[in-house]
This record gives C-alpha cells, sequence and structure tokens, in this order.
C-alpha cells in the first residue's frame, strides 16, 4: 500500500476503516455536535488525497476536529514520522484544539477567522465558465426546433452535468444563483427532449429538477415557463384538468422578460378547450391576449423558450377544434401557417407548422372540402419524412380514424389519403423526433 498522502488519510488507515466507515463515523460525531451533515465516500476520497483547493466548510472542519482531536490544517497537511494515532497522539491533538491559557484561545480564534476569510474567497467558477455556458445554451436553444432530438439530449444533458458538479462546489452567492439558472435552463431543455422522446415520467422529472433550480436562483421567469412545460406533459398525458391547474397556478409568477405568460395562457386555453369549456377557453384566449400586449422585452435566451404569434393561434385553433368550432379554427390555423412560413427557411420551426397544417386540414374536413384536406395533410407528410415527430404521428392516426367516419367513407380521394397515412405513421420513428417544441 502506498504512504498515506494526508494525516487524515493515516489516521483513517490505522482505525482500519473503510471508506462508508469513515461517513458513518462522520455522521454520528456530526449528530453528536447537533449538526446535520453528511459525507460521500467519493468525496472523503478527495479529502484523504488532500485534493482540496481550500478547506472544507467551518461546520465540515468541527466534525473532523472533533472526530481526531486535531486541528483541520494538520488533518489535510502530509503525515510526519511520529504521527502514530495512539492515546498520548490524541492527547497531544485534544491539547492543539483546547488551549490551556487566554492568549493562546485568542490566537485560534484569529486563525479560525482566517481560515474562513480563505474559504469565502474561494470559487471554482470564473467569467469564461459562465460565457462558455451562455454561448452553448444560445446555440442549443436556437437549434433545437431543427435538429433531431437524441442527439441534442446527450449534448444537454453533458452539459447539465457539468453545472451540477459546479454546484458541488464553493462560488460566490451570485454565482450560485447563476448556476442554478444554468441548471435550470438545462433541465427544462432535457425536460422537452424526454418528452419528445417518448419517456412521461422522466420528462417529469427533470421538470421538478427545472423548477426546484428556477427557485433558487429566483427567476419567475423561468418558474414559469417550467410550470408551462409541466402543463403540457399533463395535456398529452390526458389529463387535461391537471394541465389547466398547472397553467392557472403559474400565473403568479410575473417574468422578469419574455412571452412565458402568454405561453401559459394558450397551453391552458387548449386544456379547457379539450374539457369542453368554451367560457373558460375563451377567458383564456383573451388573457394569452393581453399577456402578449403587455410585453415589453423579449425571450432571453429566446430560441425554443419563446412563444411566437404563430404558436399562439396555433393553439387557439387545436382549442376550437375541440369545442367544435371548425369555421374559427380554420382561421386560426390559417394565420398561424402563413405566420410560419414567413420565417426564414433555417429558423422555420416545421414540426410547429405541421401540426398547424394537421389543424388547418381538420377544419377543412369538418367542413366537407376532402380535396383542401388532402392537399394540407400530403404537405405534412412530405416535410415529416425528412423531420418525423411523435406529436404529428400521433395527429395523423387521428386524422386517419376521421376519415373512416360515413360521411367520408368510400370516395377515392378518402382511400388514398387514408393509405398515404398508414404508410407513413406505420413507418414513424419516434427517436427521429426534431423539436422539442413541436406540440
Amino acid at each position: 500500500m502506498p504512504p498515506p498522502r494526508t494525516l487524515l488519510e493515516a489516521y483513517v488507515r490505522q482505525r482500519r476503516w473503510s471508506h462508508r466507515d469513515f461517513c458513518r463515523q462522520y455522521a454520528e460525531t456530526a449528530e453528536t455536535l447537533g449538526l446535520d451533515l453528511t459525507v460521500t465516500p467519493q468525496h472523503a476520497g478527495r479529502w484523504f488525497g488532500g485534493k482540496l483547493k481550500g478547506m472544507p466548510y467551518p461546520a465540515q472542519c468541527r466534525v473532523l476536529e472533533e472526530m481526531f482531536k486535531a486541528r483541520v490544517d494538520r488533518l489535510f497537511g502530509p503525515p510526519s514520522a511520529d504521527d502514530d494515532r495512539n492515546d498520548s497522539a490524541e492527547a497531544r491533538g485534544a491539547a492543539a484544539v483546547e488551549p490551556s491559557n487566554p492568549e493562546q484561545e485568542i490566537t485560534m480564534a484569529a486563525d479560525e477567522a482566517s481560515r474562513f476569510i480563505q474559504f469565502a474567497e474561494q470559487t471554482n467558477v470564473g467569467p469564461h465558465t459562465f460565457e462558455q455556458f451562455e454561448a452553448d445554451i444560445r446555440r442549443i436553444v436556437a437549434v433545437y426546433p431543427n435538429r433531431p432530438v437524441y442527439p441534442l439530449f446527450t449534448e444537454v444533458r453533458a452539459l447539465r452535468k457539468r453545472a451540477f458538479e459546479k454546484l458541488e462546489g464553493q462560488q460566490f452567492p451570485d454565482q450560485t444563483r447563476q448556476l442554478y439558472l444554468i441548471a435550470g435552463l438545462l433541465s427544462g431543455i432535457l425536460a422537452n427532449a424526454s418528452f419528445d422522446l417518448g419517456k412521461l415520467e422522466a420528462a417529469e422529472t427533470q421538470a421538478r429538477t427545472a423548477f426546484l433550480c428556477a427557485e433558487l436562483a429566483g427567476q419567475n421567469w423561468l418558474r414559469a415557463w417550467i410550470r408551462g412545460t409541466q402543463s403540457l406533459i399533463a395535456y398529452w398525458d390526458d389529463r387535461p384538468k391537471a394541465a389547466v391547474d398547472l397553467a392557472v397556478s403559474a400565473r403568479q409568477y410575473t417574468p422578469e422578460n419574455g412571452t412565458a405568460l402568454v405561453r401559459l395562457a394558450s397551453i391552458e386555453a387548449r386544456a379547457r378547450g379539450r374539457m369542453r369549456d368554451r367560457p373558460g377557453m375563451e377567458a383564456a384566449l383573451a388573457f394569452a391576449a393581453d399577456a402578449r400586449d403587455a410585453v415589453t422585452s423579449g425571450d432571453d435566451p429566446g430560441g425554443m423558450m419563446a412563444f411566437p404569434n404563430a404558436k399562439q393561434d396555433f393553439y387557439a385553433a387545436t382549442g376550437r377544434l375541440w369545442i367544435g368550432d371548425a369555421a374559427l379554427a380554420e382561421e386560426d390555423a390559417h394565420r398561424a401557417v402563413q405566420l410560419y412560413k414567413a420565417d426564414v427557411p433555417e429558423h422555420r420551426r416545421l414540426g410547429e407548422m405541421n401540426l398547424a397544417r394537421l389543424d388547418l386540414a381538420t377544419a377543412r374536413l369538418a367542413g366537407g372540402e376532402i380535396e383542401g384536406a388532402a392537399d394540407q395533410i400530403s404537405t405534412v407528410i412530405d416535410v415529416a419524412r425528412q423531420r418525423p415527430t411523435d406529436s404529428v404521428t400521433r395527429r395523423l392516426r387521428q386524422f386517419r380514424g376521421a376519415l373512416n367516419g360515413p360521411r367520408f367513407g368510400g370516395s377515392r380521394v378518402t382511400e388514398d389519403l387514408a393509405d398515404e397515412i398508414s404508410v407513413f405513421t406505420d413507418g414513424a420513428a419516434v427517436l427521429a423526433l426534431p423539436s422539442g417544441a413541436d406540440r
């Protein structure tokens, strides 16, 4: 066995403790001091190896000094030849932390203050760290609506892991809040990605983590945005009442910027439409319009976190379809499609535009315009062959079911359209989903 790297490691070896034994003794000692502290075997291993940029937290130092009756600056220093862990050494250690005269007590108090200054001045992040996180996040939210989900999922997961590791270290309070904001944003993106990959339970877990980070960061816009994501998950999980409750509960968070409240109200309107609550849906749509008028600054970081006018119209169309108002739904859906088409190709949200086209096709089908509906469906399938999404696949299956009704059965156009949908949906690949915003 190699020689001990620190006096702490030497003491642990002499007691024949494993890492887990040490952790258990640490927790028991902390309890005797009235402290609720624990340490993991991995963190204990870093202590034993002296892999520290400074001293542990003051409360942790108290526990270690109580355990070994020696000052922490000695425990984390190299062992000397006469550092045998026996009774006389314990007595020497006890004498080191229990001075016998006031002058020594005063000197020790000054040493403690000095150690605290060293601790308080330490940080494991700097301006370049935050600049890189910000650049990565802005790039990801910008390209998310146009890229396959799974490759981005793995990249975001690695970034979030880095943020979590930074949070396990030490920063100034403002830096810690900034790291929680970064972790919350990345967790929110992972919630979207998990949903798009068909993992609703995983999506809900990521969303809960994101909301906790938003709370710790003190960012209302992120709180509201995450509640909206949780509402969306409930909506697609056939829990429209829960979707409404989540959306309404988030109105208490006045966002610092952006369209988070517009998004919440639009999500609520669609869920109320599904519940056949026409007055509630109309009230939510009115609230969304007022919230849009009240927006004074853009979304930051933007991209998939923003809620454009086209999406507001598309959600209104879906809500109106649920209550059977096909004429107004067609107007909303047509306007949404035109707004999506007006975007430059590299910024066009093709998944959302496909869903708006599906609403337009459904409204036209309700009006007996089978040919007009078929044109929209053919366009959707052409786009979705290159960029399939789970939401589009679900809606296409629903549309095919509507074609089986007695009103349209038997026509050549209907049969050809049903066959075209079946060929696509039977071969659709969920893991090829491109966008977390396609809902």
